[in-house]
């Protein structure tokens, strides 16, 4: 039952709700009809009076709790139907929750002392993947265009944007380029979404470049890969989007494009929400780490023991033979943190953008500190230092609102003080330093990275080249190689 209904239907359908005879088993209704319509309520009495009414399916049922990943007020309103009808059974699914969501969900439903029911988390056909997005608009396009072409050409594929303007210009840019995608979100007209929908699911389209509103009853099996254009704003939700794909239990991959300027953009969107940044920031740290096996890391979060060889080399991390070592970030905090405090007693507020061009030496004078020497590291290395640093609370955001947007600053956070003692120190994982800096991949077992020479080749061409040249010249000549210490951190 829906808004759109015509109300000669609604009066059917309420009166077959009571009528004994009726054939009528099963009502499609929101939360919001709940919670909402007197009406309803009143039929579900005289039907629950008439033993009619025997089963409640909630599905999504970690909508109802403030600390899930999608909370929805009128999910609350669900309580009324075990308090209301207490004879009727009750079931509550969701493949997105936390043993803490978990339990608040049961209590909001009043069945506390329910019996619960749970599947591992694990995927063993999906291959995780996390890749450093890149800056330039045009080559990030290319890049997802090379990896559709070759490893999935002609097979069907999702590619989830962050905004409705995105999922419109990437699905423009890659139409250009040859590629049958088709766009879909929230705002478009109901006929044109289904329009997508269709011709995707009988391989008419071969990509859908899509916001989380391409969710509720996508479920074609032969989905090969689930692209992520920027992170999503929680690990239950980038779990439930890339878990649509490999359905036929056929190897499928989940490639997940990481900026640092999609941590901003998205905290910026999130801020007004119970839980928004804290579940946020714990994306970010899955999206940072360059050691442990993804499995861990989700199984971790859904509060699940698993064994990282049980992973099978299905993920980037696993796939990684290089070693890896704790490097002292301690003076590259202090001088972050000098920055900030010279802006603050100038009443400047610092992007994310303009603390790292004050940082590299560049952008208004006024910025730059006198003792602050300019990092001889590439941007993306500087970017994954502050990254850390606003993980571990050594930076944190500060907003300002106007009319038409919400903006992000970074100040010192409340681990800053502890910088006062000068015995504390600030470690991070990066790639040991080797003599040849080369790395090292199973090209049978790591499909996803070890596949894409062309990717690899155009990430790490300059990174080759100075590997190359640091074994042909003198020890004198090896500088260059410390500007790598922090690759990949």
């Amino acid at each position: 039952m829906t808004a759109s209904l015509e109300q000669e239907h609604v009066k059917w359908v309420h009166a077959e709700m009571v009528n004994k005879n009726s054939k009528l088993k099963l009502i499609y209704v929101t939360p919001e009809k709940i919670a909402k319509s007197k009406m309803f309520m009143s039929r579900l009495e005289k039907a629950y009076e008439a033993r009619r009414f025997t089963r409640i399916a909630v599905d999504e049922v970690h909508c109802c709790s403030h600390w899930g990943h999608d909370f929805r007020p009128d999910y609350k309103a669900l309580g009324i139907l075990k308090r209301q009808f207490p004879n009727t059974a009750l079931i509550g699914l969701t493949a997105t929750a936390t043993s803490h969501v978990l339990k608040d969900a049961q209590k909001i439903l009043c069945v506390e002392k329910c019996f619960t029911f749970t599947a591992s988390f694990n995927r063993p056909n999906l291959y995780y993947e996390v890749r450093q997005k890149p800056s330039n608009t045009e080559d990030f396009i290319e890049d997802i265009v090379k990896v559709i072409n070759g490893r999935y050409k002609g097979q069907s594929g999702i590619i989830y944007c962050f905004s409705q303007k995105d999922s419109e210009q990437v699905t423009g840019s890659l139409q250009k380029l040859g590629i049958r995608a088709g766009a879909y979100h929230a705002n478009m007209e109901p006929e044109d979404k289904t329009k997508v929908h269709r011709r995707w699911s009988a391989n008419e389209i071969q990509v859908v470049v899509a916001t989380v509103a391409f969710g509720m009853g996508i479920d074609k099996p032969d989905v090969r890969f689930v692209i992520h254009h920027s992170m999503s704003k929680s690990m239950e939700n980038y779990y439930q989007e890339s878990g649509r794909a490999g359905r036929d239990d056929t190897k499928a991959d989940c490639i997940l494009y990481y900026g640092f300027g999609d941590i901003f953009r998205i905290s910026s969107m999130v801020v007004m929400e119970n839980v928004g940044q804290q579940k946020l920031y714990e994306m970010v740290s899955y999206c940072q780490n360059i050691s442990k096996c993804r499995r861990v890391l989700i199984a971790q979060h859904f509060d699940e023991v698993w064994n990282s060889e049980a992973c099978n080399k299905m993920c980037d991390n696993c796939c990684k033979d290089i070693s890896f070592e704790r490097k002292n970030v301690t003076a590259y905090c202090r001088d972050l943190i000098k920055i900030l405090q010279q802006a603050e007693e100038m009443n400047e507020k610092l992007t994310p953008l303009k603390l790292i061009d004050s940082w590299m030496g560049r952008g208004a004078a006024k910025l730059r500190v006198a003792g602050v020497v300019p990092p001889t590291l590439p941007r993306e290395d500087l970017e994954k230092i502050i990254a850390h640093f606003l993980l571990q609370q050594y930076l944190k955001e500060d907003y300002s609102f106007t009319a038409y947007a919400t903006i992000s600053y970074l100040k010192t956070g409340p681990k800053a003080h502890l910088l006062n003692n000068e015995a504390h120190v600030i470690t991070m994982q990066v790639k040991k330093s080797t003599q040849t800096y080369f790395r090292i991949e199973s090209s049978q077992t790591c499909h996803s990275e070890g596949s894409d020479k062309k990717k690899e080749g155009k990430n790490s061409g300059n990174f080759q080249k100075k590997s190359a040249n640091i074994l042909q010249q003198s020890d004198t000549k090896n500088t260059g190689a410390k500007k790598r210490k922090i690759d990949d951190a």
